[in-house]
């Protein structure tokens, strides 16, 4: 069977990346190896309870009035969404917590900057320098070196706690670099989080997922369950359908094999499952050398009787760090208890007719990942993991009684992450070396998502359609 383009991966990169090849009437095949589409953003139930995956919240807020230049709009638009189809309700207010000190903010970018003038007095006119140099930055010049973050920052605020208060929530949510961040990352991501702000679709994501499934049908497509060897329509999204191979020639990939032993056969293939994770699909094996990620996490989610803010805790993320530096780094232990992600999906400013999800709360930290893929423990450490995450909440919700509202909880873990996108170790962020120009040493194998370097959902949208659009729609 023959196509303009195989996707690899139905994660959103290459969801975007598919709605948007149909959109221009190209044979496209999506080919997920998984019964969902979303990738690690999917979702799944739990006695009965519908669950997402991996969302606690999109970045790039906008409303219908926002400037059309902004990221979201510049999505909706390419996608021919509309605004209203995805519900988006806002967060209340997050907060970045450090030893003695506490930094709020919201979708309002006066919220922090008032914050950092009453927490760091001295700090507040190199905060607005910093501040108008990163609005004025390019972050997305994709000839750009890796720039350190961390020294860009030391060059422009004095007070190390400042800088790592700044650093600890734009890690958290997109680097792979161990103790630091690509400044073009950084730069992006403070103005995804800090300027534009936190997000989250009413339903949460299968609100999303509906949607481009939506678009991708409207725009002639179909989806289907693969079964062995059928035929597939000229723009399709086979789900269930994995790809075992990918066979070179020279230096363009001719065709992929699926597990059935059947070969599809394209003008471009363009994978959102990695770097390293690409080329280990090629046959003859290729040798180039790619740094796989070293960063991954473990989350637990409790599902609780009461929502979070019947007892008394209103905001929406909270990022928390009980040292006076910031450790971003593969631990040494299973995971990090020092640092973490609190997020309350059910903080955000839902409206009346919202169907809230069942009242819950995630807490994300850092792990070792290959302590759990090699333990003969899981189990065992599984609930350790579940210990220490109900305390850190029951500490940053301030509700000693949290334990006798957890009515359930489930965990993810490397392994999990692994099972859901296929990254190697884990790692959600992929590798510290991205490709911002999507290109490969193959002439018609490109990359979009995490390793072509757009983070988040958005980030991740962005990618597919960018790349979508510089290589494959001329």
């Amino acid at each position: 069977m023959k196509f303009d383009c195989i996707v690899i991966g139905a994660g959103m990169s290459g969801m975007a990346a598919a709605v948007r090849l149909a959109h221009f009437g190209k044979k496209v095949c999506l080919c997920e190896k998984h019964s969902k589409t979303g990738g690690l953003n999917s979702w799944y139930k739990i006695a009965g309870n519908p669950l997402d995956s991996g969302l606690h919240a999109m970045t790039n807020y906008a409303t219908p009035e926002s400037s059309p230049s902004l990221p979201l709009k510049k999505l909706l638009r390419q996608l021919r969404i509309p605004h209203e189809a995805l519900q988006l309700r806002q967060q209340l207010s997050s907060k970045i917590v450090f030893p003695g000190r506490s930094l709020s903010f919201s979708n309002d970018f006066r919220q922090l900057r008032q914050s950092i003038a009453e927490c760091f007095p001295s700090q507040i006119s190199r905060f607005d320098k910093l501040d108008s140099f990163i609005m004025d930055y390019d972050g997305l010049d994709i000839s750009a070196p890796f720039v350190s973050a961390r020294k860009e920052l030391k060059n422009r605020i004095s007070d190390q706690s400042l800088i790592e208060m700044l650093l600890c929530p734009l890690m958290y949510y997109g680097s792979a670099v161990e103790e630091d961040m690509d400044f073009a990352q950084f730069s992006i991501m403070y103005k995804s989080i800090f300027h534009e702000g936190f997000c989250r679709p009413a339903a949460g994501i299968r609100t999303l997922l509906d949607t481009l499934e939506g678009r991708f049908k409207e725009a002639g497509g179909q989806i289907v369950n693969y079964k062995l060897s059928q035929d597939l329509p000229h723009a399709v999204i086979a789900l269930n359908c994995e790809i075992r191979g990918m066979n070179a020639s020279g230096n363009s990939i001719e065709s992929v094999t699926l597990n059935d032993g059947t070969v599809l056969v394209a003008d471009s293939i363009l994978s959102s499952a990695g770097h390293a994770e690409t080329l280990s699909l090629i046959s003859p094996p290729d040798k180039k050398a790619v740094r796989t990620g070293q960063l991954a996490f473990v989350e637990t989610i409790a599902l609780l009787d009461a929502s979070v803010s019947s007892l008394g805790h209103r905001d929406t993320i909270v990022f928390f760090n009980e040292s006076e530096t910031f450790s971003y780094r593969k631990p040494e232990n299973f995971f990090d208890p020092v640092s973490g992600v609190l997020c309350s999906p059910d903080n955000f400013a839902f409206q009346d007719e919202d169907q809230v999800t069942i009242p819950q709360i995630r807490l994300t930290m850092i792990a070792n990942h290959k302590k759990w893929f090699d333990t003969k423990e899981y189990g065992k450490m599984k609930r350790i993991v579940e210990a220490a995450a109900i305390e850190k909440i029951a500490r940053y919700i301030h509700c000693d009684s949290i334990k006798d509202h957890v009515k359930l909880t489930d965990i993810f873990t490397p392994p999990t992450v692994r099972r859901f996108t296929g990254h190697f170790n884990g790692a959600v962020y992929g590798s510290p070396d991205k490709v911002k120009n999507g290109r490969t040493a193959y002439n018609n194998l490109f990359l979009c998502g995490t390793d072509q370097g757009f983070l988040g959902i958005t980030g991740a949208m962005l990618s597919g359609i960018s790349i979508a659009n510089m290589h494959l729609l001329g």
